[in-house]
Parts: structure tokens; sequence; C-alpha cells
């Protein structure tokens, strides 16, 4: 049997179409047998949530867009507004809901599959810069417990999708000697097939490998550089046929006006850049207790390099990568401080494991206690999954989403247990889930009449139409906690910008609404931060009259409707 390099070079000659998928360094635990292992901890770690309805931006656009699909073969939402987002979510929860059957639990399960596929790139991407087991490890175990990779983990936005392929695009782009860049051309190309917005990282790559072939000094890096440019652009074709389609299918590019107006057009302000570039910077270093590992990350820095048993030191990332890493880090930063109405962390999602890779890493090369610290930083990864910031925050950045679906689950029980037949006023996404029975909320849909949020200004709204509605179901639209005297939101600005740009607003109380419509509460339930509460009016009013919104309305101007 040929060993040594003639033995590689024939491993490596046969690995082709192969290590698109399951290729593993030599000595390492094949992949396939640690896909398993990752998908059954995840499914284990979310089993309560798995039988949740669907939430925000899943019941507001990508349930509906999947279920169009599901039912009519359409690439275009029917029931929705069109956003243009590519159609690659849409096809693959069809496909499992065509195996298992259309329900939430196979919607869980069928994220978690995609959940466990991304944390396997980033094994494979630690195995492959760093070369330790161990390292590769706890940068999953952190990566997995990270709040916000661990709430979305389960819910079906295109985020995780792309983040999935994105990482798996970037276990061949950061290796420097990778003969085959084309591979994690094919794999950027999937992911903007599942999230347009993934296009911020290859581009960033081409940005990156056009500088250094610029200053190579010689033909042949010149040339190696150019051609992994070329194979990380041409992600863009299939992202432009798809724009392609759609306008030709719905006479709009990137989508209808309204969602090309939140997202990309009105945020393009200097003074709201910057504000929105502090939010990502902070998303980025310190946002639910990723501080603790930066921080100690910080700190290690300090320290010289340990030395190993036989006198050499520690492995590092080499610096190429490094490189790479930060320019990825920083192009999605200001990518999304430019797009995107609603700064929802979510869109950072495949950055968290890059930042935490370099983390352990660090912690690994200079200091011996360097497991006790990723431990430490687990443990505040836990409790950012099951306690709230002291500052504003999406629901979907930790659990709280899971107890804003079954305080709204409540309130709609509560619903049609005793107003049946009533016209409720309430906003979105709560409009979604009284008017569309394939979210799990209701049998039979409501009548609704729709505010944007219950602030004072959309409250007075209401009031200057009483005959409109005969029940009220009010919550939650902002997470509004007691901040610490100096919280993360008093380092950006004042609540005045906030309002301006990024749609802060502060829920009137129950008690508050019920005051100025005249209404009484009848219904209240509080968990943690969330809450919700049903309101009667004391007047006759024929239902009848009154049609439940239309399906997909909300999409245009949904609160918080993001990319």
């Amino acid at each position: 049997m040929v060993k040594g390099p003639g033995r590689r070079q024939s491993g490596h000659a046969r690995s082709g179409w192969k290590q698109l998928l399951w290729s593993r360094q030599p000595g390492a635990m094949p992949l396939w047998r640690i896909f398993p292992l990752l998908f059954a901890a995840l499914y284990l770690a979310h089993w309560n949530l798995l039988h949740l309805p669907y939430f925000w931006d899943e019941a507001g656009y990508y349930i509906p867009a999947a279920w169009d699909f599901f039912r009519t073969g359409s690439l275009i939402p029917l029931t929705t507004v069109s956003n243009a987002h590519p159609p690659l979510p849409s096809l693959y929860l069809a496909l499992w809901w065509k195996l298992g059957g259309f329900a939430p639990v196979v919607t869980r399960e069928a994220m978690l599959m995609v959940a466990a596929f991304a944390l396997l790139a980033v094994w494979r991407l630690a195995m492959r810069l760093n070369g330790s087991a161990a390292v590769a490890f706890w940068t999953v175990v952190l990566t997995g417990l990270y709040p916000v990779w661990f709430a979305q983990s389960t819910l079906a936005h295109a985020d995780l999708m792309a983040a999935a392929a994105t990482l798996w695009a970037l276990t061949y782009a950061l290796v420097e000697d990778e003969p085959r860049p084309w591979i994690a051309g094919i794999w950027f190309s999937v992911a903007v097939l599942a999230k347009e917005t993934a296009l911020a990282t290859p581009l960033a790559l081409v940005a990156l490998e056009c500088i250094l072939a610029l200053r190579a000094g010689d033909r042949a890096a010149r040339n190696r550089s150019w051609l992994r440019a070329a194979s990380y652009a041409a992600c863009v074709l299939p992202l432009a046929a798809w724009y392609a389609y759609h306008a030709a299918k719905t006479g709009y590019i990137f989508g209808n006006p309204e969602f090309v107006r939140y997202n990309a057009t009105t945020t393009l302000t200097p003074l709201r850049f910057l504000a929105a570039l502090g939010h990502r910077i902070l998303h980025l270093t310190a946002h639910m207790n990723l501080f603790v590992p930066v921080l100690l990350t910080a700190a290690a820095m300090m320290l010289k390099p340990v030395s190993d048993g036989r006198g050499k030191l520690r492995v590092r990332i080499p610096l190429g990568a490094q490189g790479r890493i930060y320019a990825i880090l920083a192009a999605n930063a200001v990518a999304f401080s430019l797009l995107g109405g609603a700064l929802l962390t979510r869109y950072l999602l495949p950055m968290y494991p890059l930042v935490l890779l370099v983390a352990v890493s660090t912690f690994h090369r200079r200091t011996r206690w360097w497991q006790a610290m990723a431990a430490f930083s687990a443990v505040a990864f836990i409790a950012g999954i099951l306690l709230d910031p002291p500052y504003g925050f999406a629901p979907e950045d930790n659990l709280s989403y899971a107890r804003m679906i079954r305080v709204q689950q409540a309130a709609v029980q509560e619903l049609e247990a005793h107003d049946s037949g009533a016209v409720v006023l309430t906003a979105w996404p709560a409009t979604d889930e009284l008017t569309r029975p394939e979210l799990g909320y209701v049998k039979e849909p409501f009548a609704v009449d729709r505010i944007e949020d219950f602030s004072l200004p959309q409250i007075e709204r209401a009031a200057q139409d009483p005959g409109g509605y005969s029940a009220a179901l009010v919550f939650s639209t902002k997470l509004d906690p007691h901040a610490l005297p100096f919280g993360l939101e008093s380092i950006l600005d004042s609540g005045a910008m906030e309002e301006r740009y990024f749609g802060l607003h502060h829920d009137l109380t129950p008690q508050q609404v019920a005051a100025r419509l005249h209404g009484t509460v009848v219904w209240q339930q509080r968990d943690g931060l969330e809450w919700a509460a049903i309101l009667r009016f004391p007047r006759s009013f024929d239902a009848a009259v009154r049609r439940p919104a239309a399906a997909g309305q909300h999409s245009s101007a949904a609160p918080g409707s993001g990319l």
C-alpha cells in the first residue's frame, strides 16, 4: 500500500464532488458520523419548541410563500406580497411537507437539519484552520449555544439556510492553498438562492482577491487570486437569473415597492448608517453575552503563546485566513447597516461562528486554562438563552420568542372560547395569527381591524372609529426592559434617534388602552417581558359587515418586517 505524500495526493485527486459534503481532515472523525450526533443534540435541546406554531417573519412571509408553492407550484407567493426573496427555502420546506405533512413540527425538524448541517460546517472550518479537534468541539458548542443561533435553529427563516451554505463555502474560501475555489463558488450560489443578502460575504472576498491580484509579485499568485475572485463572483449569476424571472412574473425586480423602500432606500442616510453601524458592532462583539468570549479573547491576547509538550507553540489560525475573516466581518457589518429596515441579528448569523472560532483558537493558543474559558462562555450563553438582557432586543434573539408565541396562543384560545364572532382590533403579527388557520393559532379565521402597534398615536387612531371592532387583542410589540443606567442602548444614542430610524415605540398598558377605547380588560397574561390581554367593548356590533384582512396585507408594512 502506498503511504506518505503519494497517498495523500491520490486521495486529493479523487476528492472531486465528494468534497462538497463529507470531506474530512486526515485522522479526524468522518463528517458523516458527526452529523447525526449534532442533529440528536439539537433535537433534544429544542424538544419543547418543536410544536410551537409559526412566528413573526416566518408566519409573515416564509411559511405563506412555501405554503403557496406546496399547494400550487408557484415560485411567486400568491397569498402574501412577494418580497423577491429567492425560492430555495420554499422548495426545501415543501419537500419536507411532502414527506412528513404540513405541520409546524415537520418544519421545525427540517430547520434543525439545516442547523446541524451548518454546525457541521463550523466543525470542518475549525479543523481546517486550526487542526485541533478540541478547538473544533468548543467552537461548535459555543455556536450552537449562542442565544441568537439557538433561537434561529428551529425558525423557518431563510437566514439559517443561507448561513449553512455560507459556512460551507468558507471551509474552502478561507484556506489559502485550497486548489478548488469553484466548490466555494457553488456553496455561495446556494447561499444567495436561500437569501439574497448572503451576497455580502462572497463580494467581500472578491474585492479582497482583486486587491491581492493587483499586488501579487508573480504571475502564478496573480492568476490564482483572479481565479478565486471569479469563482466567488459566479454566485451572482443564479441570483440574477432569479431576479429576471421574478421581474418577468411580477413587474418588480427586487420585490414590492414598499418592501424596497423600507429595507433599502430609506436606510441610506449618513446618520442612520452610523447609528446602525454602532448597533452592528455591538451585535458582533457584545449582544446576548457575546462580550464574555470577546473580552476573554482580548485578555488572552496579552499573554504569550503556550508551547506544547515538544516545545512548539500551539497552532493558530493562519494570518491570511484571519485577514479574510476580519474582512468578511467588516463587510457584513457595513452591508447590514445599509440594508434592512429592522436591525435583526439573524442577518449576521454566519458571522457568529467566525467570531467564536477566533475566540476559541486564541484561548487555546495563549492559555493552558483555555477550556475553562470556553466553558465559562458557554454558561454565559445559556444564561442569555433563558434570561433577557437589560436593553431592547428582538424576541427571536433568545427564548423570548417562545414566550411570545405561548402568550399569544393563550390569548387566541381565549378569543375562540368567548369572542368567536368578534371583530378584533389588533396589530401584526396577531393579524395573521387570527386570519390564517395554516399558521396554527385558529381553526376558523377572525375578522380583524388592524393598527400598526399599541402606541398612543395608534390607539388614538383606533378611538376615532369605535364601531369597527368589538374586542381587542393587545400585546407587547416591542420588548421594553428596565435598562441599566449605562445599558447598551444609551451607548448608541437617545431614544429619539431610535424612534426615527429603527421603529422604537412604547406600547400602552392594557389598562391604558382600555381607558382610551372605553373597554374592559377581561383577560391578561404575562411571561417575562412578553404580555397579552383581551379587551371587550360594551356595544353591539354586526360582525358580518367586516371581512378578515386580506391574506398577505401585512407584508408590505408590518412593523419590524425585515429582509
